[in-house]
């Protein structure tokens, strides 16, 4: 894949396209006719997604109207009682939580949300952007369906500005109010692949979807032309031992949904599965590229070397990683995420500064050609050397970012 190729794919897809939304089936097919182009069998798989359509939102301070979003899948109301900041959410400190609308730190988080529930929150109030930065940007946010599990309170996001006002102004009430249509929308993964000379694939994988205030250039359509030059690179040579599929995921933005259901959709498939390989944000411009080892130890010391004997420089860890790889990993399949990591002040994901200038072509390209040499290895591997087991550290792990356990 050239520079050209790698410049167009980035202008043709510089749009918002959220989970579930029509932009992102315009991204998807686009991703899909990119397959084909290459002479691969590519098809869409739908799988449901709660969506809302926000009919109107208000927050007032004191009586004084401050810009806000509400919400979506909050459910509908109006409420009115003592404002709180709370700063930490300690059993101390949720004690002050009873009948107030909250102001908090951060997102709504499971634990955290049902602590605040039983301590007799009312509402939330949280906040996105930077105080010394010019915009006035709010993000649209979601109550999600696995940190709701079915209890709803009414949310609503405000600027970063706006939260200091609410704090400095020692506010003494604020009403919340929502009203939206809820309704099941579909979001969609893209699936392409390789036939190998056995039974057993490599899963790859990258989400392709947006955040509301984010075109995506870095997080992660970077992802996704890598896999396209993975992609390009190991068609030329197939077939390979292993087979190669190729999943381009719809709404993680959302809480990884389009790798969980590809998991629970294709769990029979996934026991022929010896390795998962994710990519989420590479090629840009500044940072060092990183890999994150949801499998054996013996992988990242190989990772390490494998990168060295190519001249790359690579700094791989275990644990688990925010993306993709998660959801293959807790079914079992060996799983890893590369990325290339910005150092902080270079860039500023889901926001409107996630586009092009953020990244450069030759560096997309020169981390794609590792991750396509890394993938050819495994491929024509005698035997898949990565152990298909979860370390019990991995596991553990899991069950915290899954919210299984604290």
């Amino acid at each position: 894949m050239n520079l050209r190729h790698i410049k167009k794919i980035l202008r043709d897809t510089d749009y918002v396209h959220t989970g579930g939304s029509a932009e992102e089936l315009r991204a998807a097919e686009y991703l899909k006719a990119e397959a084909e182009a290459m002479g691969l069998n590519a098809w869409l798989e739908p799988f449901p997604v709660q969506m809302a359509d926000l009919n109107s939102y208000s927050l007032e301070a004191d009586g004084v109207s401050v810009p806000c979003i509400g919400y979506k899948n909050c459910g509908s109301g109006e409420i009115e009682a003592p404002f709180l900041y709370l700063a930490s959410q300690d059993p101390v400190s949720l004690k002050a939580a009873a009948g107030k609308i909250v102001l908090i730190d951060g997102g709504l988080r499971h634990f955290g949300y049902h602590d605040l529930l039983d301590a007799g929150a009312l509402g939330f109030i949280t906040y996105n952007g930077n105080v010394d930065f010019r915009d006035n940007d709010i993000d649209a946010k979601e109550l999600r369906g696995f940190v709701a599990e079915g209890r709803k309170a009414l949310a609503v996001n405000i600027n970063a500005k706006d939260a200091r006002r609410l704090v400095r102004n020692k506010t003494k009430t604020v009403k919340i109010a929502v009203d939206e249509t809820e309704y099941e929308g579909e979001s969609r993964n893209v699936v392409a692949e390789i036939p190998g000379q056995t039974d057993e694939w490599i899963i790859l994988s990258a989400h392709y979807d947006t955040v509301p205030l984010s075109h995506g250039a870095y997080d992660n359509m970077s992802g996704c032309i890598g896999l396209l030059q993975i992609m390009d690179r190991l068609r030329q040579g197939a077939p390979h031992r292993y087979g190669l599929r190729f999943v381009f995921c719809g709404s993680e933005e959302r809480g990884l949904l389009g790798s969980k259901a590809y998991t629970a959709a294709h769990e029979e498939e996934l026991k022929k599965a010896v390795l998962n390989i994710n990519l989420d944000m590479i090629g840009c411009l500044m940072g060092r590229f990183i890999a994150c080892v949801s499998a054996e130890e013996n992988l990242v010391s190989f990772i390490k070397y494998f990168g060295c004997a190519r001249g790359f420089a690579v700094d791989p860890r275990s644990g688990v990683y925010s993306s993709d790889s998660t959801p293959f990993a807790d079914h079992g399949v060996p799983s890893l995420s590369f990325a290339r990591a910005m150092p902080g002040g270079q860039s500023n994901i889901h926001s409107r500064y996630d586009t092009m200038i953020l990244l450069s072509e030759e560096q997309l390209r020169e981390d794609g050609d590792f991750c396509a040499d890394f993938t050819a290895f495994m491929a024509d591997a005698a035997n898949c050397p990565v152990k298909r087991e979860i370390p019990d550290k991995i596991r553990d792990e899991l069950d915290k970012y899954l919210n299984r356990k604290r």
